[in-house]
Order: structure tokens, then sequence, then C-alpha cells
């Protein structure tokens, strides 16, 4: 049977993505780079916020209504985890399976396969690869449904598994491999291990052959002094950290049920700067949380100022069934969201613009990401790709005229800053 894979949302759900295709593949299936050539097509879904639910519904709705007429359509992942009924209920789907139902999805296929534990190595590897080094969550936030979707418990791939998978995405071509989790710090928790992370980073350094690691979804309060010294000492290392604030207001953090010492999360972006005092540091914030008052807005734009983040995401908040946050009251009006998520977004992008500022005339390794053949309107050669302090898909490019093939490490000097993107020379 020939498959293909549409995949939606964060980059953990690439990595089960990849581990649904490695088990079709042991089963004896084949991959199909044409959806109109598949016999089966699987739909990862994202159900983390309202928009992510309503593009994976459109999303199912569009390939039950474009199949041929042989081919199957099935829709697994969190929006089917939490909204199964929904999913089956569109005309076309033939079958909707929940989180990590990759041998389920096998078995539909009509093949049984053999058991496989996290994690599994990626099929395509690019310049930069995903390794997924736990799953679930056990943090109370009130806003997020994760829990529910993906369980309340921490399981935490073994470090001999995380090694090997590691150096298999090296051998094929990986120059980057970044950690994903759903709280990358919170790996080793159920073993005891305050320090997990720290002794598993300095293990990929030392054992997968990695030119860079990097470092996404590190939950505030649990960033260890033993991490920040292994960062700062590992060359492997990027010195970037995505660290999800969530909000600057303590008042709005408690009822979020999250760190709202903002002493402790002062502290934590201290030390870490002080220990590398070139990190880009990305964060996430939300506006508009019920009970959100213009003060405690305020509060989040005065701490955002002071903190002055490299980068920053936001979005606005939305009721996800089965929260508290979704039965409290004092709900903020979608138009009022709206005009603090404007004025959040512009701020951000005012500070980030001039965090890139700071960095004309840096010479730094950019890690080439663009096929060749790349051209600007005048005909002249181009690449674009991302140094150290630029995450893959969240944050922006650096464009250089010249030629590299992707997956190079070229060095470059940064001479302008495009806002969210940076232009630079090659240099020989």
């Amino acid at each position: 049977m020939r498959y293909h894979i549409v995949t939606l949302g964060c980059p953990k759900n690439t990595t089960d993505s990849d581990r649904i295709a490695l088990t079709l593949e042991a089963a004896g299936h084949q991959a199909a780079l044409d959806r109109q050539r598949a016999d089966l097509v699987i739909l990862n879904t994202c159900g983390f916020i309202d928009d992510a639910r309503e593009e994976s519904k459109q999303s199912a709705e569009i390939l039950a209504a474009e199949r041929t007429a042989d081919q199957q359509v099935i829709v697994t992942g969190c929006w089917s985890q939490i909204e199964q009924e929904q999913v089956i209920a569109i005309d076309g789907i033939d079958a909707a399976f929940g989180i990590e139902a990759w041998r389920e999805i096998a078995d539909h296929a009509g093949q049984e396969t053999a058991e496989r534990d996290i994690p599994e190595t990626s099929l395509s590897v690019g310049p930069s690869a995903y390794l997924k080094i736990s799953d679930g969550c056990a943090r109370p936030c009130t806003f997020c449904n994760i829990p529910a979707i993906k369980g309340r418990q921490f399981r935490s791939a073994a470090p001999d598994a995380l090694v090997a998978e590691a150096r298999t995405l090296v051998e094929r071509g990986a120059k980057e491999v970044v950690l994903v989790a759903q709280d990358s710090t919170a790996y080793g928790a159920e073993w005891g291990d305050p320090d997990g992370l720290a002794r598993l980073i300095e293990r990929l350094a030392a054992e997968s052959g990695a030119e860079w690691l990097r470092l996404m979804y590190a939950y505030p309060g649990f960033v260890t002094p033993s991490l920040v010294e292994v960062m700062a000492q590992t060359p492997q290392v990027c010195n970037y950290l995505d660290i999800p604030l969530q909000h600057g207001s303590p008042a709005v953090l408690r009822r979020m049920k999250r760190p709202h010492n903002m002493r402790m999360v002062r502290g934590t972006l201290e030390r870490l700067r002080s220990a590398m005092p070139d990190i880009a540091i990305r964060t996430t914030f939300i506006v508009g949380f019920p009970g959100e008052t213009d003060a405690e807005f305020s509060e989040l734009l005065d701490f955002i100022f002071e903190a002055q983040f490299d980068r920053a995401g936001a979005f606005t908040y939305s009721p996800q069934p089965g929260t508290p946050a979704a039965a409290m009251t004092e709900q903020v009006p979608d138009q009022t969201k709206q005009q603090r998520f404007d004025e959040l977004m512009t701020t951000l992008a005012d500070i980030s613009a001039g965090r890139n500022e700071l960095q004309i005339g840096r010479r730094l390794p950019l890690l080439v990401e663009s096929e060749p053949g790349q051209t600007t309107e005048d005909g002249e050669p181009i690449i674009a790709g991302r140094t150290y302090r630029e995450a893959g898909e969240v944050d922006g490019l650096v464009f250089a005229l010249g030629e590299a093939n992707p997956g190079e490490m070229v060095d470059v000097r940064i001479t302008d800053a495009l806002g969210h993107d940076l232009w630079a020379e090659l240099i020989d």
C-alpha cells in the first residue's frame, strides 16, 4: 500500500509523523510523494487552540473531498484525540485515531508490525532535524489541554536510544539536532533526576556528532544552574533558549497556574545572560486571559520592555474544552483581546528589530537551508539560512548573496537588519 502523510502543528507532530511512517515502512508499505497517487492518506492534526482545531477540521474536509475513488483518508493526532466523534462525522473520513497510534494505523493498513519505542529515526532529514526527548505533561496550567491530549505523566526516552537516534540523524545529513518535548526541562523528572536534561545534552554533544544542538520548550523555574553551565560550556549547544513565559503579571500567572515569582524569572534571565552574554532568548505570551485587566496588560508590556527578548510569539487566549480557565468568569471580549494582541505584537516586533540591529557587524556561522540555484530578482545567486540565533520554522532567516549548498556551514558577516530577518555577506 502507498501512503501519504500530511502533518499540521508543531515539530513534535513532525516526529510523530516520522514514527507513523517508520511503522508503515516496517510493515511493507511505501511512501507516495504525490498525495493523489497514495492508497492511504493520513492527516496528523493539531488541537492546541481554536485556530489549530479549525485548521485541522478544514484540512480533513479538503482531503476527504479530494480523495480519489480507491483512496482511504484517516485522521490522527491531537485534534482527533480530543474530538474523535467530530472527525468521524466528516463525510469521506474512513477512520480516526488518537495520539501515538502508529501501530493501530499500521494495523488499519492491513498488516501487523513490531513493537517500537520512543524515539524513532526520521525518514527525511535536512540540515536540521528534530529529536523528541520526552512526551506528556504534568504541569497544572489552567489554559492548556495538552495534558488531557498527551497524558499527565512525563515519559522520557532512554538516553542511549536518544544518542543512537541523534547519531543516525547526523549520519543522514543533519548538522543541527533540535531537542523538543512538551516540557524539555522535565526530561528525567520521572526518574527523580533534576539534572537529566543537562546530562543528556552532555552525552549528545560528546557522542552524536551534531555540530549544533538547540533546546526548545524550557519551563520557567526549571532552568537549573547545571543546565545553564552545560549550555555555556558546551560548544555544540547553540546559545539560544526558548522559554515560554506566557505573561508578565504575577496575578495573571497565578490564575494560569504558571510560575508567578517574577524575581525568579528575572533571576533566570540574568543567569542565562551572565553565562552566555550573546544568548538569544525566545518566549511566548498569551493576551486576553480571563480577568486580564488593563493594568495587568500594562504589566506585561513593562516586563517585555525590561526583558528585551530577542524573539517572541504571542496568541490570544481561547477557551479550551475541559480546562479550568474555560469555566472562569470575566472572559475578556474578543475585541479587547485583538486590540491587546495588536499592541503586543507591535511592541515585540520593535524590540526584535532593535535586537537584530545589534547583530550588525558580527561574524557568525550560517547553516545554509536554501536549495541551490536561488536568485534575486536581478538574477544574482542568493542563499538563506540560520545562525545560532534563529530556530527553524519560528524565527527569521539570514540572507546573503552567493552560492552554497544546503547543509553547508559558511561564515557570514551581518550587514543589515530587516526587522524579522537579517542580511549578511559571505566571508571567504
